[in-house]
C-alpha cells in the first residue's frame, strides 16, 4: 500500500502545480468576459421586466418579441434554414437577411430566443407600446413570459395571418391579431377596391374582348362582372 500512496502524492502534488503566466492570463480573460456578460445581463434586467412587449422599427416593418430575463428576447422570425439543414449551431447564429426572405416566401419559422443586441439590430428599443393600443389588458409579465417559452420551436409564417406581432399580442394579451396587417390590408382596398380600378378594369377587358374577337355570351359576361364586383366593392 505504501508504494500506491507515494504515487498518489506524486500524483496529487504535480497536479496543483501553479499555472504557467499565459494560463494565468488566458483565465483572467475568460473571467473578464464572463463579467461582462453578466453585467450587460444585468444592465437589461434593470430597463425590461420579464414579459415586456419590445418593439423595434425596421426599414418596411415593425418587429415585436417578448423580454425573458437575462439579456434575452423570444421573437417569432421567418427562417428558411430549420427547412433545408439540422446544424442546430448554424440555425442558432443570428438570421440573415436572405434566411427571413426566403423563409417569408416558404412560409416558414421559428419562435427563438436571442440577446437584445441580436434582436435590435441596432435599432431603438420601444416598451409595452401596445398597452395604450389594445383593448385588452396585458397579462401579469411572468404569465407572458410562460406563454411566449411554450411557443418555442418551428411554426408555420404567414405575412398577412400570422407573424411576429400576432406571436406578442396572444403572449401579452391573448388575442391574436395585427395592427400592422390591418393597416396593409386597409391601403390596400384603397389601391385596389377604388371606382378608377374598376373603369380601368372595364376598359382593359373590352379592348381584350375586341382584339380576340371573342363576343360570345359567358364571356361579356364574366368581362362585366369583374369590372362590376370591383365597383361595387368600392
Amino acid at each position: 500500500m505504501f508504494p500506491l500512496r507515494l504515487l498518489a502524492l506524486i500524483f496529487v502534488s504535480s497536479a496543483t502545480v501553479d499555472p504557467s503566466p499565459e494560463e494565468k492570463k488566458k483565465k483572467k480573460e475568460e473571467d473578464d468576459d464572463d463579467d461582462d456578460e453578466e453585467e450587460e445581463k444585468n444592465r437589461y434586467d434593470l430597463m425590461f421586466r420579464r414579459g415586456d412587449l419590445l418593439e423595434v422599427p425596421r426599414t418596411l416593418f415593425t418587429h415585436f418579441g417578448i423580454y425573458l430575463g437575462g439579456g434575452r428576447v423570444a421573437h417569432f422570425i421567418p427562417d428558411i434554414l430549420p427547412v433545408v439543414s439540422t446544424n442546430q449551431l448554424r440555425i442558432k447564429q443570428m438570421v440573415t437577411n436572405t434566411r427571413l426572405i426566403l423563409g417569408v416566401l416558404a412560409k416558414c419559422g421559428s419562435v427563438r430566443v436571442d440577446s437584445v443586441e441580436d434582436f435590435a439590430y441596432g435599432a431603438d428599443i420601444i416598451i409595452n407600446p401596445m398597452d395604450k393600443m389594445c383593448s385588452c389588458a396585458a397579462l401579469q409579465g411572468e404569465d407572458v413570459a410562460r406563454r411566449a417559452e411554450k411557443l418555442l420551436g418551428d411554426v408555420a409564417y404567414s405575412l398577412l395571418w400570422y407573424n411576429c406581432e400576432h406571436f406578442v399580442m396572444y403572449c401579452r394579451y391573448g388575442t391574436v391579431m395585427s395592427f400592422q396587417t390591418f393597416q396593409f390590408c386597409k391601403t390596400m382596398r384603397k389601391l385596389l377596391l377604388s371606382r378608377g380600378v374598376a373603369k380601368v378594369t372595364a376598359a382593359l377587358v373590352a379592348c381584350l374582348l375586341v382584339y380576340l374577337r371573342v363576343m360570345d355570351t359567358w364571356s361579356v359576361l364574366l368581362a362585366v362582372l369583374l369590372p362590376f364586383l370591383l365597383w361595387m366593392a368600392s
